[in-house]
């Protein structure tokens, strides 16, 4: 569904990744990890459009997508949830994800997909008007992947959904990514620091240092690799 090929992406004179190929088969779920600066929420920006790459080919579902805006990246079916999760702040729950669905007009489908993210995430319908910056980080990540959702995506890209959440929602929250791979058939690709919990729920997973594809494996090939686990996995 999704293969980047000699993805090269710079900061100025800084190169962020180098040449990075990684393919993502339909209804999979795969994962990268690597240590901070790997360059792995770059490889997703690019990919969604809101960064230029200057070499390589993304292409989507067969199609070239590289360096289209992210309005007509997302209109294809490919969403991005970004680290920090970046809910607008000041609207309301629904608000937020009814901004979701703002390339759609089909106002049933709308609502029925909106049900949906309350059956995932029930403490959205709890506070269902309450203005989202007033809420905590995890309840913020359920809304932000409620809110992808509202899209229609074939092909979710989430980018660190555990980072500053307590482990508590963490299970929740991987719980309903495996769910929504599985009763929708939606693809993920998923940037993670807990690599063990990333690891666990997918297929396939790429290991990224500084800007390149260090590994490359089953996911359950990569939990037991040694230079895997003594660098991500805590030994």
């Amino acid at each position: 569904m999704l293969e980047i090929t000699g993805l090269e992406v710079s900061y100025g004179s800084i190169n962020a990744l180098h040449g990075v190929s990684l393919n993502v088969p339909e209804n999979s779920i795969v994962t990268l990890i690597g240590a901070n600066g790997a360059g792995k929420s770059t490889a997703l920006r690019a990919i969604s459009g809101l960064i230029k790459s200057k070499g390589g080919s993304i292409q989507y579902d067969g199609e070239d997508i590289t360096n289209l805006p992210p309005h007509e990246i997302v209109a294809k079916g490919l969403c991005h949830v970004p680290e920090g999760r970046m809910v607008f702040a000041n609207l309301t729950v629904e608000e937020n994800l009814r901004m979701g669905a703002y390339l759609r007009n089909d106002k049933a489908g709308i609502a029925e997909d909106m049900e949906y993210g309350f059956h995932m995430f029930p403490r959205l319908k709890e506070r269902i008007h309450q203005p989202a910056g007033t809420m905590s980080g995890g309840e913020q990540q359920m809304l932000a992947i409620a809110r992808a959702l509202m899209s229609k995506p074939r092909c979710l890209m989430l980018d660190e959904p555990s980072l500053g959440i307590a482990p508590m929602l963490v299970r929740a929250i991987f719980d309903q990514i495996v769910a929504i791979n599985k009763e929708r058939g939606i693809t993920v690709l998923l940037v993670e620091q807990n690599a063990n919990l990333a690891l666990a729920i997918s297929q396939h997973g790429y290991v990224l240092e500084t800007g390149k594809v260090l590994l490359e494996d089953t996911s359950e090939a990569l939990r037991s690799n040694p230079q895997v686990r003594a660098a991500y996995l805590g030994g």
